[in-house]
């Protein structure tokens, strides 16, 4: 008797255990994603939902979670939000889905954001983003499309771009972007219109010889 009453206690304590570390994440992903919030101007009310004295973000409206209750997508395209994106969003260790386009959200994308290891989407297209490609998204080996057309991008295409095998959409077009244009891994595949208007963009690489850093 006393040996059923241990294990069933050894149960609980394992169930609560495990409810404790999905609590904290949420927590944490809802932390992150208030922090976000924070940071920008809402006149729709589009995040009026996004309540942080909630368990977890998972009832937020805009916002979709998988069975553990973990984040894996934003969904606020074409929302007239303003503001900038935040180095919190990095925590979002699950998310694959980033749909931020057509919105008025200016300053850089953060580094951090090479932390989302399970991205398939950055959508931040139709913005006021400014800065930078970070080299980090390198690390973003589950990315499959990548949107950041129609910004005021400046620098050059980080070559770490070329190792993510699973890219099938690469889209910088009008920005303010220098160098020359990728011709390695996706970017063989990726069409010149990907690049265009972008005054300071020279390429391909392997035309003419430009160097890299060629009109930076």
């Amino acid at each position: 008797m006393a040996q059923r009453f241990l294990c069933k206690l050894a149960l609980v304590m394992v169930v609560m255990g495990l409810s404790a570390v999905l609590s904290v994440s949420s927590n944490s992903e809802g932390d992150a994603l208030h922090a976000f919030r924070r940071s920008l101007s809402d006149p729709l009310n589009v995040l009026q939902s996004w309540d942080p004295t909630l368990v977890n973000p998972c009832t937020w409206f805009h916002i979709t979670c998988n069975q553990d209750n973990r984040v894996t997508r934003i969904d606020l395209g074409n929302s007239n939000l303003s503001g900038s994106l935040v180095p919190e969003l990095g925590r979002l260790e699950h998310l694959q889905y980033l749909e931020l386009y057509k919105n008025h959200i200016q300053g850089s994308i953060p580094e951090e954001f090479g932390n989302l290891k399970s991205l398939i989407s950055m959508d931040l297209y139709n913005n006021n983003i400014t800065g930078e490609i970070p080299r980090s998204l390198g690390n973003l080996k589950a990315l499959v499309f990548l949107r950041l057309n129609n910004n005021s991008l400046t620098g050059q295409i980080p070559r770490q771009l070329t190792k993510i095998s699973n890219l099938k959409v690469a889209d910088v077009s009008n920005n303010n972007l220098c160098g020359t244009i990728p011709t390695t891994g996706p970017f063989e595949r990726f069409p010149m219109t990907n690049f265009e208007n972008n005054p300071r963009l020279r390429g391909p690489e392997l035309q003419g010889g430009a160097a890299y850093d060629s009109g930076c």
